[in-house]
């Protein structure tokens, strides 16, 4: 098996493509749909629908829908009655206190909308995927016994890195791994776990409010070398996680948040990356940095000194130094990433960040305002309006790649469409007014970040060999 070399963080600029082996799922899907009606198991019996099924969306007095990602299918035009509803609920497990049950010995998740007396109104369907072979893009890190924290929007895979990691640490590393399993995600629902976390053994948590307390737990009872967390989200949770890294145990978890500028902008949370202070600077000091006398600063290490960003399923950002990164921040110095992405050919591509440019002056610090220049066809960004395609993995792309595009929220704004296949006929309006407008049309497959990334830049090469004509 070939593993990510990455090169080294302090040599700038260079990228490297590392091979890969393929990534293997396993979704224990017919699992998930033998709880469903009958008819809605007709609906997605084809591989067609199987395939990218996000989730079932089970609402009372409305049609059930499938959700993909960027679009959804309607299954049903009656809506959902109270029998059907209630047959759902009593095929799958108990809910906890968090609203969430599960389906034994899978990973799916069924969460629950209830009314105001407590009944059960609405069931979402989560479909659980163990993805063998994610660990490939991230495992020098793991293999530093550095504790790592993994961030990302919700539904880009941060459980099912978490889950992988656990299994390589505890069967290929034989390491002694805990995963402290807050709703039974990461693990699945019943008492034997689900085979994706490997010989790693989990620990259930009772009720979301007492996560912290299992973790301390762990530590105490069950001398692990390495623990594994999901959604470290309050106060009481990010000391338990400082807590057990001066014990020099190695932890994997997860944190609210899609970057490290968000922990920072959390009060709960800000012990992850060190904590705040605020400190008071003499005059020449606050000169030299261009700040205010009294600035906040860091005040402890960090209990993560590396982090990794997911912006995408296959497009992820490492902090090698959270420190450093975090001081940077602070003080709003520009701060950059070691990127890592993987292609459609299962080809790894490590770029480091480069240097800043000779003379590069801080502009908190600068105070010369520099003579605009007239703006050229060149300067004007491509505005896109997305059918289909969910503008915040527009947004992140469009960050990630530096694209000069912009999401716009209506179709009169845009300079063209960008429409998944089909996704239209959702949206008649939006189609009736482009056609009106003039505003051009482009189609994609699939919604992965290779298939936006050449859209984008095919619509941008047209959009400045043809003016504002795309």
């Amino acid at each position: 098996m070939a593993v990510p070399v990455p090169c080294a963080p302090g040599q700038p600029g260079l990228l490297q493509p590392i091979t890969i082996r393929e990534r293997r799922v396993t979704d224990d899907l017919d699992h998930l749909l033998a709880v469903l009606p009958a008819s809605l198991q007709q609906q997605l019996a084809s591989a067609e629908r199987r395939q990218d099924l996000l989730e079932v969306v089970l609402d009372l007095g409305r049609p059930p829908e499938a959700r993909y990602p960027g679009w959804r299918l309607d299954l049903e035009d009656t809506p959902l009655s109270r029998e059907a509803l209630d047959g759902v609920l009593a095929r799958v497990g108990r809910f906890g206190g968090d609203n969430r049950a599960g389906i034994a010995r899978t990973l799916h998740r069924i969460s629950a909308m209830r009314n105001r007396s407590g009944e059960v109104i609405g069931l979402t369907c989560r479909v659980g995927r163990a993805v063998y072979g994610t660990v490939a893009i991230v495992r020098d890190l793991v293999e530093s016994n550095q504790s790592i924290l993994i961030m990302g929007y919700p539904g880009v895979g941060k459980t099912t890195v978490l889950r992988e990691i656990a299994r390589v640490l505890a069967d290929e590393m034989d390491r002694r791994v805990v995963v402290i399993d807050t709703s039974n995600e990461i693990a699945g629902d019943g008492d034997i776990p689900h085979p994706a976390i490997g010989r790693a053994r989990r620990m259930q948590v009772p009720d979301p409010q007492h996560q912290h307390r299992v973790m301390i737990e762990a530590v105490e009872n069950h001398m692990p070398e390495v623990i594994v967390i999901d959604e470290i989200g309050s106060e009481q949770e990010a000391w338990a996680a400082r807590t057990i890294a001066e014990r020099g145990v190695q932890l994997v978890g997860t944190a609210h948040g899609h970057q490290l500028a968000n922990l920072i902008k959390n009060p709960a949370l800000r012990d992850l990356i060190g904590g705040l202070q605020a400190v008071t600077l003499g005059d020449e000091e606050a000169r030299r940095r261009g700040s205010q006398k009294t600035v906040q600063e860091r005040c402890a290490p960090p209990t993560f000194p590396l982090a990794v960003e997911m912006h995408s399923r296959d497009c992820w950002h490492v902090h090698w130094n959270v420190a450093r990164t975090v001081d940077g921040l602070l003080r709003d110095r520009p701060v950059q990433s070691q990127v890592r992405r993987l292609d459609e050919r299962g080809v790894l591509h490590v770029q480091n960040p480069s240097p800043c440019p000779p003379g590069l002056v801080d502009p908190v610090a600068s105070s010369t305002e520099q003579p605009a220049r007239p703006a050229s066809q060149d300067d004007l960004p491509l505005h896109i309006y997305p059918s289909g395609v969910t503008p915040r993995q527009l947004d992140a792309l469009i960050q990630d790649r530096q694209l000069p595009v912009l999401v716009v929220r209506t179709v009169d704004r845009a300079d063209a469409v960008l429409s998944l296949r089909n996704s239209l006929s959702h949206d008649p309006s939006a189609r009736r007014t482009a056609k009106s407008l003039g505003v051009p049309i482009h189609v994609i497959k699939s919604a992965n970040s290779p298939q936006l990334q050449r859209a984008l830049e095919r619509l941008l090469l047209r959009f400045r060999a043809r003016g504002n004509v795309v």
